[in-house]
This record gives structure tokens, sequence and C-alpha cells, in this order.
């Protein structure tokens, strides 16, 4: 079992929980109800990400905007960089939240993201040169990558197992509606002054500034929110632990299932600290500089270990196929695509971009309460192969029709329809399962560096997308939609045939799902002393033979 005890203790805990009728999907998420509103409230995360990505596309396509930052629209390249400067910034955010999760606290890091944030949104919306855009939209990724990797990191510890995918999913929920807000905010404040040359500057610099009305709110809420009892145990700070999860599940302190999985999560900090006491005796001073290079180990034992490598390889690529779909070359150039597929005129391509917004929106709601019961891997794998399907058949109506939209109207609105249709495949599956399982998969020592190398390779290639999808659009035309589709249907055969499902697993069990339950003798053994030193192994067997009689007495009874 992950994080101590003895091999079939993992199975035993599953067992138990099972016993207790443990709920999964929307029954789960009303009997975790606290959990719930924790994580909804923590997901506001994920609507400034989200509003901020969707806010651009259309900020872009204004008048006003492209006429006081016509040196940088109006030149393919540095367009490109304008959208993606965000990314890179995000890129760099995440690396440096590994870090601050672990050492601040997964609440207190999201705070600090939240302030850099709104820094960001001030230098961008009293921007008057695109300079200003520039560095703006640069700090604001910073805080926006930093929120992408604390915030599902913040739910899924927080998380019972049975509800752990739709708790995270709900970070991704959060990011579709802030680009569906977004995308509507902007359509409907392109009005102001006028639709031409005598649209105001407010019609850009409202949208813009809006974000820092939920980046306040989360900010402020998030002093009153609890710590993550797993970081609390790797604190030494067991008492504040105990009674979070207690708090959490709405059980006493003294229920079995808080107990295990209080000394769960304790078996596998011990485990985890003797393991570094042992490789690494010179570093345990507690001074800064020992902390930071136990932490540059730990990075380094991301690539030294072959089970910490092979979670790896499953978060980057994960991440690497999530942003290779092409859905944030859609999200960020929507209004020009649509143009591209005929549909003339600044309102027209918004109104259709909005829809986008929509649609995406609500594919993510069945994910959030059934991603528990179905699994991450058809969940994926689906949405993958749809996704390939769409960007298809969108680009054979382009080749045919591109240079005669106007007379095949019934062609373009069909290609719109697939671009619809593609938004609702990534929004029901790698738009919130590519999170859930890069939060999920890390052992608690590196959990955080871990999710933070996996959302730096989902920023870095959003950057890349952002950065060559302008390019591509003018020089490919439907072989863009071509070259993202073939990287859809690769994503869909990556999760089919390498990644392992992970639903319904606590955090700890993981370990055995990523082949660390071949671990070498002396480990396991360590782990079992561990186990009976703490009681968990006599809480397990207690538990079991306490669920076997009053499964007999139900026989018997019957």
């Amino acid at each position: 079992m992950a994080g101590g005890g003895t091999a079939g203790g993992a199975s035993q805990a599953a067992h138990l929980r099972a016993a207790y009728a443990a709920k999964s999907g929307w029954a789960g998420l009303v009997h975790n109800r606290k959990v719930f509103l924790i994580a909804v409230f923590a997901s506001i995360g994920g609507l400034l990400y989200g509003y901020n990505q969707g806010v651009f596309s259309g900020v872009l396509a204004m008048n006003n905007f492209d006429n006081r930052m016509a040196s940088a629209v109006n030149n393919t390249g540095s367009k490109g960089w304008l959208v993606s400067i965000l990314e890179l910034g995000a890129w760099f955010g995440t690396l440096v939240t590994g870090y601050l999760a672990d050492k601040l606290g997964r609440k207190y890091t999201i705070l600090t993201a939240v302030c850099v944030f709104c820094i960001g949104v001030i230098v961008q919306t009293a921007a008057f040169a695109p300079s200003s855009i520039f560095g703006g939209r640069f700090i604001t990724g910073l805080g926006v990558g930093s929120l992408s990797m604390a915030v599902p990191l913040y739910n899924a510890e927080l998380a019972p197992p049975e509800v752990r995918g739709s708790l995270v999913a709900l970070q991704q929920l959060a990011i579709t509606f802030g680009i569906m807000i977004s995308f509507w905010i902007d359509y409907g404040t392109n009005y102001i002054g006028g639709v031409g040359s005598t649209q105001s500057e407010a019609a850009w610099r409202i949208p813009l500034a809006l974000q820092l009305v939920p980046a306040l709110i989360l900010g402020a809420g998030i002093l009153f929110m609890p710590f993550s009892p797993r970081w609390l145990v790797n604190q030494g700070r067991d008492a504040e632990a105990l009674t979070v999860l207690a708090n959490a599940r709405s059980l006493p302190q003294d229920h079995e299932l808080i107990q295990i999985e209080f000394l769960e999560i304790k078996a596998q900090y011990l485990f985890e600290k003797e393991t570094s006491e042992m490789k690494f005796p010179q570093y345990q001073d507690g001074s800064f500089m020992s902390d930071f290079k136990l932490g540059l180990l730990d990075y380094a034992s991301l690539l030294r270990n072959r089970a910490l490598f092979y979670r790896l390889a499953v978060a980057t690529l994960t991440m690497f196929f999530q942003q290779w779909t092409g859905v944030n070359a859609i999200l960020y150039y929507a209004p020009s695509i649509f143009t591209g597929l005929g549909l003339t005129g600044n309102t027209i391509s918004l109104l259709a971009t909005g829809v986008v917004g929509i649609v995406m929106f609500l594919a993510t709601i069945p994910a959030v309460i059934w991603v528990d019961k179905l699994g991450r891997k058809p969940v994926l794998v689906s949405g993958a192969f749809m996704m390939a399907a769409c960007h298809i058949i969108v680009a054979i109506l382009t080749a045919l029709f591109h240079h005669s939209w106007g007379t095949h109207t019934g062609a373009a609105w069909a290609a719109c329809v697939f671009v619809w249709l593609f938004a609702i495949g990534f929004g029901y599956s790698w738009g919130p399962c590519s999170w859930i399982v890069v939060a999920e998969i890390w052992p608690l020592s590196v959990r955080g560096k871990g999710i933070s190398i996996g959302a730096s390779s989902n920023w870095m290639n959003n950057f890349i997308v952002g950065q060559v999808t302008p390019t591509m659009l003018a020089h490919i035309s439907y072989g863009t939609f071509i070259f993202f589709g073939v990287f859809s249907f690769l994503g869909g055969l990556f999760v089919l045939f390498l990644v392992p499902e992970t639903k319904g697993l606590t955090l700890e069990e993981m370990d055995g799902v990523f082949g660390s339950e071949g671990m070498a003798a002396a480990d396991q053994e360590r782990q079992d002393a561990i186990s009976r030193r703490i009681g968990l192994e006599s809480y397990l067997n207690r538990a079991a033979s306490n669920e076997k009689m009053n499964v007999e007495m139900m026989k018997e009874e019957a």
C-alpha cells in the first residue's frame, strides 16, 4: 500500500470505503457538500484562467484596440507574441509554484498568485502602448499559471477518492465558465461607442478590468478556507490535519474512515521523510539552503526513479497532447477562424465565438458529474477521437470551399458546427480529465513539484500553439486543422495504451498503479514497520473484522 502498511492494506481501505457506501458523481458531491463548496470557491482560480484565455480573442478583434495597438496587432509575428506571452509567464509561474506550494502551503500560494494576477490586469487595463500589454500579460500569466497548478492540487488533496475526479474537474468547469462569460462580455462591450471607427476604448478596457472582481473575491475568501490536510501532515501539524479531515467529511475524528485516511497520509509522509533522511542525511538541518537542495533533488528524483519518471512522462505528455488538440488555437483566434470559414463581419464572428464558450461550458458539466463513474481513460480516448474527426471534417470543407464560401453558406455553417462539436469534445474530456490525471498521480513528497512540471508542460505547449497558429492559418490554411487532427488522434492512442486508469484510488494508492509495488524488500519492510508503529495496520485489521461481523449478522437476520 502506498504510504505504509501491508501489501493488502490499500485494498482493505478501499473495501472499507465501499462498505460505507461511498458515493461518486452528483450523489457523492452532495454527500461531501462541505468539500464540494470549498472546491467550488477555490475554483474561482479556474474562472480567472478561463476568462483570461477567452477575453483576449475578442479584444484582438475590436476596432479601437486594433487602432491603438496597430503596430502589434497588424503584424502576424507580433500578434502571436501578444497572445502567447501570457503562456510564457504562466510556464514560469508553474515552475516557481512547485516550490512555493510545498513551502507556503497550497492556501497561501493561491493568495500570492491572486496578488500577482491583479498587478498584471491593472497594467493591461491602463495600457496605452503595446509594451504595456506585453508586460501586463506576462505578469498576469505568472498568476494564472500559478493558479492553474495550485487550485487542482488543493482540491485533489482535500477530496475523498470517490469524488476527487469531480472536484478537480470543477477547475475545468470554472475555466469553461470563464471562457463563456468572457466571449459574451466581449460581444456586449463591442457595441460601446459603436462597432466601427467610433468604438470607445471602454469596449476593451472594461472586459480586461472585470477580471479583478473574481480575483479579489478569491484572494479575500481563501484566507478563510482550510489548509490541505496532506500539507499539514507534511508540516508536522497532525492535530490540525485530523480536524480538517473530520470537518470536511462531516464525521467525528475517531470515526474509522477518518482515522484510516489520516493514518494513510501520515504513513506515507513518514516513509518519505525517513527515505530522505537515509539518502541525504547532510541536508536535514532545516536551513534554507538544505531545503533548497532537497527540493532540487526532488526534481532530480523525477528523472532518476523509474516509477516517478513514468508519472512524469504521463503528466507531461498528457498536457502536451491536450494543447496540441488545437483547443487554444480555437479559443485565442476564434473570431479570425470563423471569419476564415466565411462568417464575415466582426459581430457575426464574435457571436459564433460566443457559442464556442457556451457549448464547451455545457459539455464540461457531465464530466464533473460522471468522471468518477466512467473513469479517466474512456473519457479521454473518446474525446480525442471525436476532436480528431471534427478537425479532419473542417479541413475537408475548407479545402473544398475556402474560395467560394459566399456561394456555399451551408458548407460554411457546417464547418462552424464542427468547430462547436470540437469544443464539446474537448469540454467533456481533455479539458477536465487531463488536469485530474496530472493532479492525482503523485506521491506526497513530490506532489507539488510533479504537478508544477505537468502544468508547465501545459503552458509551454500552450505558448507554442499561441505563437505559431497565426502563421499556420496564414500559410497552410486548412492544413492547420489536419495538423491538429493528427495530434488529437495520437493523444487518444497515447492514453489508450500507455496511461493507467486511476479512478477510485486514494492518492496514497497510486504507487501500485505506477509500478512501485515492486519496491525493494527493505523499503516494503520499512513501510510495514511504519504502519505497525502508528497503528494503521491494527486499525485496518480491526475495521475489516468489524465489517465481517456486520456482514454475518446481516446474513443471519436475512
